[in-house]
């Protein structure tokens, strides 16, 4: 069984929580997940729908549709950066979580989400959605 870790890490926005685990599949297979929209309500618990682009990159906007509220809210992509792997954004305009995938080999990378600290409940949301995104990466 694969463990899903969580540790206290500086990152490019700073102190966060990060939940991470090691996903059997190749780096960009996983930041494929990561990046490609149509993705994330297959992966994201708290996310149902998502109207904007096909594939994020820097600045692009949108909205996702809130699980259980239903309610459509604004979302930007704040840093993005597709050779290190990793992006962040704010949703109605608060900073929200970071993404990266980190590459462990040709066949196995560490998925990342960063949390803010004032957001680490939103930990075992994290949690859940790596199970996933590992599902839909190793496809």
């Amino acid at each position: 069984m694969r463990r899903t870790e969580t540790t206290v890490e500086r990152t490019p926005d700073g102190r966060r929580l990060v939940v991470a685990r090691t996903v059997d599949a190749p780096a960009e297979d996983a930041w494929d997940v990561l990046v490609e929209t149509r993705l994330w309500p297959e992966w994201g618990p708290s996310v149902t729908a998502v109207r904007g682009p096909d594939r994020i990159g820097l600045g692009a906007t949108g909205e996702v549709r809130i699980a259980g509220a239903g309610v459509w809210v604004p979302f930007e992509v704040t840093a993005f950066d597709a050779d290190a792997r990793r992006w962040t954004w704010a949703v109605a305009r608060v900073p929200a979580t970071g993404h990266r995938v980190e590459a462990l080999g040709p066949e196995r990378c560490r998925v990342a989400f960063e949390i803010p600290p004032l957001a680490a409940g939103y930990a075992v949301v994290c949690r859940r959605a790596l199970g996933k995104i590992a599902r839909l990466a190793e496809r």
